[in-house]
């Protein structure tokens, strides 16, 4: 334990890191589309698998470029993981747009259907927008392992451990300051499922205006879906 707290005060060059894994971005992204295709098709605005077939054209060449870690980073790889969050994100979107549209003009009565369509696109919800958060923060995935903290674009979000450099020994050893600690996808796909919930920041803060509108737009639509979408379902069943 002393030997791992002494080693988290050494500060590597980040250009020697190895990159964040690849395997649960990409695992995220096919659960996913895995989710839009399982969709009604009442709820899709396109034959089903149009969108998922364009989800995966963009992720085989995600995958070729970084296979196992997530260390090179040009413009058109930059474009197909942007293109490829907001394909995911808008077809779930529309998704809940149409399912809040018959809701509430078209009378469905097919509650338990009503209720899995509503889980499956709260859950999209998560996997999107945390990925969304992932590829803009401090320039992606590549460039917060690989480029030096004083050549990174500014934050988008403020995580416990960028301020943890004062704490106790145990809790600041492990801050982005001693430790040169970074976030993966795990910690944005957990600010998406706090988002999701509670509706607005917990620990981690928005500091951009992107991130402030992106946490909105995202709150909002967890809003809809389980104040609107879960509660008509509920008493359709009763």
């Amino acid at each position: 334990m002393v030997k791992s707290r002494a080693a988290a005060r050494i500060r590597h060059p980040r250009h020697e890191r190895r990159g964040e894994a690849r395997l649960p971005a990409a695992a995220a992204t096919l659960i996913a589309i895995a989710l839009y295709v399982a969709l009604p098709q009442r709820l899709l605005v396109a034959p089903r698998y149009v969108l998922p077939v364009l989800e995966l054209l963009l992720l085989v060449p995600l995958i070729a470029i970084n296979p196992k870690r997530l260390t090179r980073q040009t413009k058109a790889f930059r474009f197909l993981s942007l293109a490829l969050v907001l394909l995911i994100a808008i077809g779930n979107l529309t998704a809940l747009g149409i399912l809040i549209h018959q809701l509430v003009h078209a009378g469905v009565k097919d509650g338990p259907s009503l209720l899995v369509a509503a889980l499956q696109v709260w859950l999209t919800n998560i996997i999107a927008f945390g990925l969304a958060y992932w590829e803009l923060d401090r320039g992606g995935p590549v460039a917060r392992t690989q480029t030096p903290r004083g050549d990174l674009p500014l934050a988008d979000f403020r995580f416990s451990q960028d301020e943890n450099d004062d704490a106790v020994e145990e809790v600041a050893d492990g801050s982005s300051k001693v430790s040169d600690w970074v976030p993966t996808l795990v910690d944005y796909l957990y600010i998406s499922v706090t988002n999701s919930t509670a509706f607005s920041p917990t620990d981690t803060m928005p500091l951009s205006t992107r991130a402030k509108l992106l946490m909105s737009v995202q709150s909002v639509a967890a809003l809809l879906t389980s104040l609107l979408v879960i509660a008509r379902a509920v008493s359709i069943l009763h």
